[in-house]
């Protein structure tokens, strides 16, 4: 947020983004676009500019085909450029970081405050580096808060959620023989957390884990999709035994696919966390819980439509 007199908010995009990814926000939006990993360009641009408030919600996402030093200039160095501009300009700084700092598995359940960093992809890697470096400047006097959101499900995210509907869909999608729990994001209970941040108080060093009010079985989620699709629960024939998913993780591990080794990981194995303090602020505001079931009903009707 900015207080240049004809915009309220400004929005960094990367250059060449589609308008119609942000056409709706109309004219009140100013659009800029810059490349995080462009560092120069962004410290220009961020002192020759005046915000009260920044969120910083880019990001490269893990598994795409970009080097390393790409990857550290835009999640790591850029976020040093903003804690740069918000301590030299007394500016407040939101950092969406994710739950990835935990490793795609936590190494305990749920993870929480105290659970312990894992940084078992380079992209996991770049967010626990962000966190450290939000974290000293605030002992230095930055006002910073930090959001950790799990993978999120909403309208228009082609990402993990949409592809496990396609795959239940195509009767393509493998479940392992024993009970998983995942813990997934409505787009909405990530939106409420900036919203909340962005127009009020809080102590500096506020962290929030992000997601759904409680986990969910992953057999329950799937055969909730199925029957939204095919009136039916899911086949049975389709759960296999745990060292398909073991063999296919250690296969992904010998090709050095962090892709691949994330999503055997992330249907094999349980994930979730504490999410204590966002409800608690949720429920004195008066906010109601998001519940994965039936809500995930949204990301279907996006597959379908499409």
């Amino acid at each position: 947020m900015n207080t240049c007199p004809d915009y309220s908010i400004t929005a960094l995009v990367r250059p060449q983004t589609h308008p119609n990814r942000y056409s709706e926000f109309g004219k009140d939006l100013r659009i800029i676009e810059i490349d995080l990993a462009d560092t120069a360009s962004l410290k220009e641009f961020l002192f020759t500019n005046e915000f009260d408030t920044i969120l910083h919600i880019g990001a490269l996402r893990g598994g795409r085909k970009f080097p390393k030093e790409t990857y550290l200039r835009s999640n790591v160095y850029s976020t040093g450029q903003m804690v740069e501009y918000c301590l030299a300009k007394e500016a407040r700084l939101i950092y969406c970081s994710s739950v990835g700092v935990f490793g795609a598995i936590p190494q305990e359940l749920p993870a929480g405050p105290e659970t312990e960093k894992n940084p078992d992809n380079y992209y996991h890697y770049t967010k626990i580096e962000s966190e450290r470096i939000v974290n000293r400047a605030i002992l230095n006097g930055l006002k910073a808060s930090i959001i950790r959101p799990s993978i999120a499900y909403g309208e228009g995210d082609f990402g993990f959620p949409y592809q496990l509907v396609k795959l239940v869909d195509k009767y393509m999608f493998p479940l392992i023989n024993r009970p998983i729990w995942i813990h997934l994001c409505h787009i909405d209970a990530l939106v409420k957390a900036f919203v909340y941040l962005a127009t009020n108080e809080w102590k500096s060093g506020l962290t929030l884990t992000i997601a759904d009010r409680e986990p969910v079985r992953l057999q329950a989620l799937v055969d909730f999709i199925s029957r939204q699709l095919h009136n039916k629960n899911y086949p049975g024939v389709l759960t296999f035994d745990r060292i398909f998913f073991a063999w296919g993780e250690k296969l992904a591990r010998m090709l050095k696919n962090e892709l691949w080794i994330s999503r055997f990981e992330l249907i094999s194995k349980s994930w979730f966390y504490d999410v204590t303090a966002y409800y608690d602020i949720m429920e004195r505001e008066g906010i109601k819980p998001h519940f994965t079931i039936p809500e995930f009903e949204i990301t279907i009707k996006d597959y379908q439509k499409h």
